[in-house]
């Protein structure tokens, strides 16, 4: 099945590990998948640790998109679209059961990734694997395609504040 975790709150990210330590607890194959994050972030050492869970980020991401000029970009769109098709064989030929692609719809609006695979893979695989897909202003027709859609909603936030993120809270 398809799930989307979207909105311009907080927690999308922290939903979709919550959903792949459960998986993974219950002996399911997963793997996780961070587009526009380069594995700095706090979770990914204990994702590291589960077994039977893969862990792939963007280690070429090291700005925000609005920082990155057209030759940037163009090398974080292959580097995602070459993620995207190692969840595809992940799923094919290693079974795994759960993928979470966190941030993608952030990677796939701004076409940091090839849209086309994207859809593909989405459409089609669907079907074969529980699939996760997190970020803001998913597309209609991913939201059509969607079994689950969990929508994180802004009411607070210490940024408004001008707080910055903080280790271990936010990233």
């Amino acid at each position: 099945m398809l799930h989307i975790y979207c909105g311009n709150g907080k927690g999308k990210t922290t939903a979709a590990i919550g959903l792949t330590i459960r998986a993974n607890g219950s002996g399911m194959k997963t793997a996780f998948f961070q587009f526009l994050k380069n594995g700095s972030s706090s979770e990914i050492g204990i994702l590291e640790k589960l077994e039977n869970n893969t862990v792939i980020c963007c280690t070429k991401c090291t700005k925000f998109t609005f920082q990155m000029n057209d030759q940037e970009k163009q090398a974080i769109s292959k580097v995602h679209t070459d993620m995207l098709m190692k969840a595809c064989s992940l799923i094919e030929n290693e079974g795994t059961q759960l993928i979470i692609l966190d941030e993608f719809l952030d990677a796939y609006n701004k076409k940091l990734i090839d849209t086309v695979l994207a859809d593909s893979f989405i459409k089609d695989c669907s079907d074969k694997a529980e699939i996760v897909i997190t970020g803001r202003e998913p597309p209609e027709h991913f939201m059509k395609a969607a079994d689950y859609i969990t929508e994180m909603k802004a009411v607070k936030h210490p940024f408004n504040n001008g707080i910055s993120a903080r280790k271990g809270i936010e990233y």
